[in-house]
């Protein structure tokens, strides 16, 4: 045998068998991760989701659903105006993900460098007017809203449905002179089934949620505040894997499904 072969073949030695247990230890780690073998890891651990305060009741269903699919997860929900929850995730705030009532809140998100990737539209609502069941102060058009000595509820301009209701007044030449401007939708609400109000602009969605204890009147300019709502996962957050997982449950069929059910458009 040539002297030179043999010398390579003791310094190849150690490679390959250096090569063989890699190749035995990716395999190992492969088949822990569910790699080749058919199987997707499964994903465990905690999602803070801060979501606009119209998507209470569906975004608790579909965390109720993402849990039970998901064993070993944890979905902590955070609901208030949009506005204030781009403060708080701007100021520092614990979030993975963020479901805006708007385009323009997550803009301001995106604009910081604080959201990963592109959002994604995932639902359209539009406003309506939310009077006592009674309707007391016989509520029938926008118009109405502007009669002397109606109170009259609306969010804060810095808020999507508040925006929204600024649209309409522009684009119908009404002002409004609302008794009080609340920082989320579902404190507007509030006002109303307690009576503390005669109306106040809501989003549909709201009413169906709402049930008997108000009253929904809809008027023809509402085509002017049709909000399409955005999702993305947050850039500072710690757990992306866990946070896309969620916001692919909200896009996907499951999701669509419990948002229609709460009265929200596909966008």
């Amino acid at each position: 045998m040539n002297i030179f072969r043999v010398r390579i073949s003791l310094l190849l030695t150690p490679w390959v068998v250096a090569a063989g247990l890699a190749g035995c230890a990716n395999s190992a780690d492969d088949q822990a991760l569910g790699l080749g073998t058919g199987t997707p890891p499964a994903i465990t651990g905690s999602v803070t989701v801060y979501a606009a305060a119209s998507l209470k009741s569906p975004f608790t269903e579909i965390a109720s659903e993402f849990e039970a699919a998901n064993p070993g997860t944890k979905v902590t929900l955070n609901f208030a105006g949009s506005s204030a929850l781009v403060s708080q995730i701007t100021q520092g705030a614990p979030a993975d993900v963020f479901a805006s009532a708007d385009v323009k809140n997550m803009a301001e998100l995106s604009a910081a460098g604080l959201i990963n990737g592109t959002p994604t539209n995932f639902a359209m609502n539009v406003l309506t007017i939310a009077v006592p069941s009674a309707n007391p102060a016989s509520i029938s058009s926008f118009a109405d809203l502007a009669k002397p000595g109606t109170k009259v509820v609306v969010c804060a301009p810095q808020v999507p449905c508040g925006s929204a209701t600024g649209k309409v007044e522009k684009a119908t030449g009404t002002t409004l002179k609302p008794v009080s401007e609340e920082s989320s939708v579902t404190d507007v609400l509030g006002k109303i089934t307690s009576g503390e109000a005669d109306a106040g602009l809501v989003y549909v969605t709201d009413i169906k949620t709402a049930g008997d204890k108000v009253k929904g009147i809809t008027f023809s300019e509402s085509d002017q505040t049709v909000n399409t709502y955005p999702i993305a996962t947050v850039g500072t957050s710690a757990n992306k894997d866990l946070a896309d997982a969620f916001i692919g449950m909200v896009t996907g069929s499951e999701g669509r499904k419990v948002l229609g059910d709460a009265g929200f458009g596909a966008p």
